[in-house]
């Protein structure tokens, strides 16, 4: 196994490691739209936390190697399903076609008060 770390995602805010690849896939911690130099939550509506939170992933899919386009699955905590349509329309313009099998739960709360978190698997 080897651990990902990149400056240019948020630092784990607990112990664990951005990403871990094993066996040729890429196995990414939850991404929360915590902005990486400062630690601060974006703030606001969904839309801008999930550009903070897709770019984080951005990141550490370059750290890794890959991207998008290599992306198997990934899974969506939103807290409101409310913000499913918003949401959907910010991950699909980014992804520019990409597209991994997901699924989308609504949980009671996330970490820091986020709005939105996403984990992902990728072929490395």
């Amino acid at each position: 196994m080897k651990t990902i770390h990149t400056p240019h995602a948020p630092a784990a805010i607990g112990p664990y490691s951005q990403a871990v690849i094993a066996n040729g896939l890429l196995f990414t911690a939850g991404q929360i739209p915590l902005i990486p130099e400062s630690m601060e939550m974006v703030t606001g509506p969904i839309e801008g936390q999930t550009v903070r939170v897709l770019d984080n992933l951005d990141a550490v899919l370059r750290e890794a190697g890959t991207g998008w386009d290599r992306v198997v699955k990934t899974t969506v905590f939103l807290t409101d399903l409310a913000d499913f349509a918003a949401f959907n329309a910010i991950y699909e313009k980014h992804l520019a076609g990409a597209k991994p099998a997901r699924s989308t739960v609504q949980v009671a709360a996330l970490p820091r008060g986020a709005k939105v978190e996403i984990e992902l698997v990728a072929l490395v």
